[in-house]
């Protein structure tokens, strides 16, 4: 069969962060990829990209495995530093990522990068390589947080090959092509911020305002203005991560995106039974990154980018006064997001209460936290509710919640049928649960990728009313197994 073309500009690869200059990369070539195969595609990602029918030919393959370059694309790798785990780690970088350049596409412009194409001059004691489990694990959850209207960057395509990577044991090679309008993060202006190369920090945040932020330009102080909405952008994410019950894993300034966008998944998790300090990373021994700190973790790591910021700022008072934004804003974008689960439309003064008061029966209950926010949209004031009372152990404790619930319903006349379609639209009846994701991996390692797109096509529509065998495969309480699936810094 003759290979299908891709409708793309070959001669049209630019990369405006490549023009900063010398100082902000290091323009290498990926390192090849032995006999790659196709793993998974996400067609969504493509028709976002404006690819055409057939994008995903040999040629393509080769292209996305690392193997060979469409003319135009200059591959490079990022220097940033930034804080692990809230200690200064000095210098990173794109250890295992490369840049190929930006593609024109009808959202605006797309920059593309290979994850796991070899090393860099910044992979310090790393390999450069990513594994098959690690690449399915972000291929799915970059795609599963984009259903759930989450900000993310995108995941175009995994490819995979039989070269052996040691991780704890001897895994299997990939390459995860993913997309975002930019992958600049908080540890790029940490990096030149700490080595005093304030010169190359104020070409950053021009770039950063003048293709990101252009609204700031205008502003009196147009670094704080940047400062002001990244800060905002952050704390909408953070209340978008906490009302889906996602765990990000490893928050370290380097994982930060200056737009706003979940980028980097490691050892991810969404919660099954609700626990607040649940933590989804095994190597987290302290717990700084569980479910509950990462709003706080967030500021703190958007005071290290006001650090950095202060050589442009020049007023540490005022960079400051611009963090305290972040308080408000999340809190009241969180509520309005609790709000929004339970089916509300108005505001009221004790609503944050009926929502923490649910918060900790649902904790002290181990209630599985998206079942038990699906469930709700059936619920009907004066009625048994059994569907969702029966999640909880002491039922005459939700009884007395479900009483107030349900006269807070009554004060704003809410209609029951078209209450349960509002909630259904933002309650996702799929998540990518870890044991879900685990089954998948388990049947691409033995060479059956099937399931990794039978995934992928529920994940795309988590709030859908799926048919009933779909439910029982994907929407079900996790399986006794479940608990013991390990995420650590290398998944």
């Amino acid at each position: 069969m003759a290979e299908v073309p891709p409708a793309i500009n070959l001669s049209a690869w630019p990369n405006r962060f490549r023009d900063l200059g010398d100082a902000f990369f290091t323009s290498l070539p990926a390192q090849t990829l032995p006999d790659p195969h196709w793993v998974a595609t996400s067609q969504a990602c493509a028709a976002l990209l404006g690819l055409p029918s057939g994008w995903d030919d040999t040629r393509a393959l080769r292209v996305f495995s690392g193997n060979e370059l469409w003319p135009g694309m200059h591959p490079l790798a990022s220097v940033y530093s930034g804080h692990q785990f809230g200690v200064w780690a000095g210098q990173l970088g794109d250890g295992r990522a490369l840049w190929l350049g930006e593609m024109d596409t009808p959202a605006g412009p797309m920059e593309l990068q290979l994850k796991g194409a070899g090393k860099t001059p910044y992979s310090r004691m790393g390999d450069g390589r990513a594994v098959l489990r690690s690449s399915i694990r972000e291929f799915l959850c970059s795609e599963a947080m984009h259903g759930l209207g989450v900000p993310t960057t995108r995941a175009l395509c995994v490819t995979g090959s039989a070269l052996p990577v040691r991780r704890e044991t001897m895994e299997t090679a990939a390459v995860l092509t993913r997309v975002a309008p930019s992958f600049i993060r908080f540890g790029h202006f940490e990096h030149f911020s700490h080595h005093g190369l304030h010169p190359q920090l104020r070409e950053l945040a021009d770039f950063v305002i003048a293709h990101h932020y252009p609204a700031c330009r205008d502003a009196p102080q147009p670094y704080v203005a940047l400062l002001e909405q990244v800060t905002l952008r952050t704390a909408t994410l953070m209340a978008d991560w906490q009302s889906v019950g996602f765990c990000h894993g490893v928050m370290n300034t380097d994982n930060m995106s200056v737009l706003g966008l979940t980028i980097d998944y490691g050892p991810f998790g969404f919660l099954d039974q609700f626990d607040p300090g649940h933590v989804c990373n095994h190597s987290d021994s302290s717990g700084r990154y569980a479910w509950a700190r990462q709003p706080n973790v967030a500021f703190w790591n958007l005071h290290a980018l006001a650090q950095a910021l202060l050589p442009l700022i020049e007023d540490s008072d005022l960079a400051l006064a611009t963090l305290e934004i972040y308080k408000t804003a999340f809190a009241d974008t969180l509520l309005a997001r609790w709000r929004a689960k339970l089916g509300l439309q108005t505001a009221e003064a004790d609503d944050r209460e009926l929502v923490d008061d649910l918060l900790r029966r649902m904790a002290t209950d181990r209630c599985d936290f998206t079942i038990t926010f699906r469930r709700l949209a059936g619920f009907v004031p004066g009625a048994a509710n059994a569907t969702v009372r029966d999640l909880f152990i002491d039922r005459e404790a939700f009884d007395a919640w479900a009483l107030r619930y349900a006269e807070r319903l009554r004060r704003e006349a809410s209609d029951d049928g078209a209450r349960a379609v509002r909630m259904n639209r933002i309650n996702p009846m799929i998540v990518l649960r870890n044991h879900l994701a685990e089954v998948a991996i388990r049947e691409a390692q033995a060479g059956d990728f099937g399931e990794v797109q039978r995934l992928l096509k529920v994940l795309e529509r988590p709030f859908d009313e799926h048919d009933a065998a779909t439910r029982d495969r994907y929407a079900g309480f996790p399986p006794d197994w479940a608990d013991s699936i390990e995420v650590s810094c290398s998944s």
